[in-house]
């Protein structure tokens, strides 16, 4: 509990003494022949010591403006049960609002706490290591990109980078929700946020602290509560109408009565309070969110970032998945399996893949890293590439490289890049992905490079299905018999290849427009800087933060922090969790609150049951929210 939670429960216990107190008094008939003067300023002591803060803040907000709230009709109503000579019942009211909200704080706390664990993640000091060897803690806003840091034993890593020095295990857990470590050595790329094990590291800093991993996360914890679903806005919007129509009853239901029948004032504005307590809003204004707020909470407990509620609700709707192929569904790893030259040509294996290597060596493609890592295996690291003009070297999205080698034109890319330039080749049938040479407008022959499918990949497809997913689809700008085998392989339902980057989107439109249901939501997952159109057109975006683009992981809705595509179906189902447990505190609040209602209204009832149709429903409510913490 917090200080100010504490406070409170103590004036709950000691106001529950002196109302235990006053009421047996009562009952055993000691008040009988004490006049309301003495017995009011008797009960008003535990009153005023439980419900102070509540009368003014009530106050305030009609100072302000804001009259119908649940402080003002916790006033209004207890207020009138004084004025009835309903003493007991008026301190009951308030004692028991008291505890509720009291409830309702500690139970926001704890649905708080596991995006509070994700807040502890800011590191609060770097070890800059300096040219002479001397180490300097500072703020982590001042490390810049290049500068070596010393990483300590216990210690925090302040921002993204490259180990360096050193090996050691690393503490994922508040970012991934991994509890195994993860090994780091030399040459492995390391994220903020992550705790050092035992061993001391250096790392060189490749991101400033604001673009670092850690900054982007607490960034976009921050802001997820701003982003509400539809049903808290319903539920606002509805508690802004409720609360003062209720009111209006009440006061309606106080005059009424007595005007046109028979019935004494006293018990018009016994049953008017009954309508008041009874309507205060709680059980539904705090019992929503609260649900929402528990569901991502149990979603960053398994390291899965959900910036929003509105995004938590539609996951629950999610029937189609949309899968970008390369590095989500495979590892991204391309490695050269096969080089065939031209049936008709005279170049050997090694000069195909020299030449290729030349052409692939000004891009930053995963496949033109992978010609040139199989090119300096065999060459050496470093080696040059005579004649290669680079101010030529072009990079046509979709289809390849074009540029200038030995003063010809080189070609390196798919069939389309061939087709366009009317060059006749040999057709490869090999499954993976097919680089095509062409040089001075002739066709030199092909390299096949093979990805790997990840590891679980099929298993999370399943999952998905059984979670309530109805069709899996891959897109792709790779081959299509590539494609179909990795679809084949892992259970995808469709599959779209051989796609350039503008056609993904166009082909996500048309899987939306053709969903037969509007409530049938359609999820992206990708990783690369080309995914973030999609992610941001796609009902719901689901990007991999750990080694996804920073353009990916800002468009998208959902962040899955270590790449465990298996956690997409986890999400759905706490979406779908989250979901039913909110329809059903909002069932059941307003139909106890209803039935209450009539029977206030109606003078068969008591302040006892009111009480209950607040406190009770809100208590039970907040309960039934409070599973939404538990990830399934």
């Amino acid at each position: 509990m917090t200080k100010k939670q504490k406070k409170v429960r103590n004036r709950i216990i000691i106001t529950l003494v002196m109302f235990v107190i006053l009421l047996t008094l009562d009952k055993l008939g000691y008040f009988d022949n004490i006049p309301w003067f003495v017995q009011l300023p008797i009960y008003a002591v535990p009153y005023v010591i439980i419900g102070y803060d509540v009368v003014k803040k009530a106050a305030i907000n009609i100072c302000h403006g804001q009259i119908f709230d649940e402080n003002f009709l916790m006033m209004i109503a207890t207020f009138g049960a004084f004025g009835i000579g309903e003493y007991s019942e008026a301190l009951a009211v308030m004692l028991f609002y008291q505890v509720g909200e009291l409830f309702q704080s500690v139970a926001v706390g704890k649905s708080r706490q596991s995006i509070s664990d994700m807040m502890s993640i800011a590191p609060e000091f770097a070890n800059v290591v300096s040219g002479d060897g001397t180490v300097n803690e500072v703020d982590p806003e001042e490390v810049s990109i290049g500068d070596i840091l010393l990483i300590r034993a216990g210690e925090k890593i302040p921002v993204d980078g490259t180990v360096v020095e050193g090996e050691s295990f690393l503490d994922t857990a508040a970012l991934t929700g991994e509890s195994v470590p993860r090994r780091a050595a030399v040459g492995d790329y390391v994220i903020s946020g992550c705790i050092n094990g035992e061993g001391i590291l250096k790392i060189r800093a490749e991101k400033a602290y604001e673009d670092s991993t850690v900054a982007r996360i607490l960034e976009l914890v921050e802001n997820a509560s701003n982003k509400k679903s539809r049903m808290e806005n319903f539920i606002t919007r509805f508690a802004r109408y409720y609360t003062p129509v209720v009111t209006i009853g009440a006061v309606l239901l106080a005059i009424i009565p007595p005007i046109v029948g028979n019935m004494a004032f006293a018990d018009s504005i016994k049953r008017a309070c009954i309508f008041l307590i009874v309507s205060c809003p709680c059980a539904l204004v705090i019992s929503v969110p609260l649900g929402f707020f528990g569901g991502i909470g149990a979603s960053s407990k398994i390291g899965v970032l959900v910036k929003g509620s509105n995004f938590l609700e539609a996951a629950a709707a999610v029937k189609t998945i949309v899968f970008d192929k390369t590095g989500t569904l495979t590892k991204g790893e391309f490695k050269v399996t096969e080089i065939i030259p031209a049936k008709d040509g005279n170049f050997d294996q090694n000069e195909l893949l020299r030449i290729a290597a030349a052409g692939e060596s000004m891009s930053n493609h995963p496949i033109a890293k992978s010609v040139l890592a199989a090119f300096y295996e065999k060459a050496g690291e470093g080696t040059a590439f005579d004649g290669l003009n680079e101010s030529e070297t072009r990079e046509i999205a979709g289809r390849g490289i074009r540029t200038v080698y030995n003063g010809k034109e080189l070609l390196v890319g798919n069939t389309r890049l061939l087709e366009d330039n009317n060059i006749a080749y040999d057709v490869v049938e090999q499954i993976g992905t097919i680089v095509y040479v062409a040089l001075d407008s002739k066709y030199l022959g092909a390299i096949i490079i093979s990805d790997v499918i990840k590891e679980g990949t099929k298993e999370a497809v399943s999952l998905m299905k059984k979670a309530g997913v109805k069709k899996a689809v891959m897109l792709t700008g790779d081959r299509r018999a590539a494609a179909e085998y990795v679809a084949k392989e892992i259970g995808i339902d469709e599959v779209h290849a051989e796609l350039l980057p503008a056609d993904k989107v166009s082909r996500v439109e048309n899987l939306l427009s053709s969903s037969d249901n509007s409530n049938n939501k359609l999820a992206f997952v990708g990783d690369g800087i080309n995914d973030a159109p999609v992610l941001m057109r796609a009902d719901v975006g689901i990007a991999m933060g750990s080694l996804g683009s920073d353009a990916a992981i800002e468009a998208a809705d959902i962040v899955i922090m270590d790449d465990d595509i298996k956690k997409i179906s986890s999400v759905v189902k706490i979406a779908r969790k989250t979901l039913r447990i909110v329809k059903e505190n909002i069932v059941f609040a307003l139909a106890v609150k209803l039935i209450i209602l009539v029977l206030g209204a109606l003078g068969l009832t008591t302040m006892w049951l009111a009480v209950f149709g607040d406190v009770g429903v809100a208590v039970i409510a907040i309960l039934n929210s409070m599973r939404a913490l538990k990830a399934d």
